[in-house]
């Protein structure tokens, strides 16, 4: 009797891990370029622009002309590049003739070198009677792989009529690096970014730069005009 029993046992239980039984997936959605990349970009930018030399445009009506800048990223690297000028003291103006000097920015490097290290046996095709071929897995005992972005800027201000020369900044240079590295099962990162830091120490002194801000140019409720 039991052995006629045992297998509806087995049928039933089967349907019962059926029931209760699932797979969960979740979807992953990822942009075109990773974080690390665009962080590479922006942190190298931040490093050239720490002290652009600019200081001496206090007070001054300014118009950042973007006519010969062209890189990756060009948008951060020119606000970037407002922000310095900002807080050197420089009155920012959005059209030229409304300027006392027209600062001219360029880019002469934004972008990332990759170098990569295998200790170990690499990934091979192996020939394969009437099968084509068969890619062998990648047997890696050390590996590493660095990325080194550089940042190059250069800004020439001159005078908004007579186009005289004002300033030329020469080279302004940047550099971030984000390595990651793997000893068969142990693995590590080392980096300058403070976005990419466990260490809260280390992520602070890497910090490229702070809020500022000048209470005197914030505009009071009394100051404000009133209306008709």
């Amino acid at each position: 009797m039991l052995t006629r029993r045992f297998p509806a046992l087995i049928t039933a239980s089967g349907l019962v891990i059926g029931l209760f039984a699932g797979c969960t997936t979740n979807k992953m959605t990822t942009t075109v370029r990773s974080a690390t990349e665009q962080l590479l970009l922006s942190t190298a930018t931040d490093h050239a622009l720490l002290d652009p030399g600019v200081k001496f445009f206090a007070g001054h009506k300014v118009f950042l002309d973007a006519t010969y800048f062209d890189s990756y990223d060009s948008k951060y690297a020119l606000g970037a590049i407002r922000d310095a000028l900002s807080r050197a003291g420089a009155l920012l103006e959005d059209s030229a003739t409304n300027s006392e000097i027209v600062i001219e920015a360029r880019s002469g490097a934004l972008a990332i070198d990759d170098s990569d290290t295998l200790f170990g046996i690499p990934s091979m095709a192996l020939p394969v009677p009437l099968a084509g071929s068969l890619q062998t897995p990648e047997v890696a005992f050390y590996e590493s792989h660095k990325q080194r972005s550089v940042a190059k800027f250069a800004l020439l201000a001159l005078t908004q009529g007579s186009h005289a020369h004002v300033y030329s900044s020469g080279p302004l240079d940047g550099k971030a690096y984000h390595k990651s590295s793997r000893l068969f099962f142990i693995a590590w990162t080392r980096t300058d970014l403070p976005e990419e830091q466990k260490n809260q120490q280390k992520a602070q002194a890497d910090q490229t730069w702070f809020p500022q801000y000048d209470p005197a140019n914030l505009t009071t409720p009394d100051a404000a005009p009133k209306g008709k």
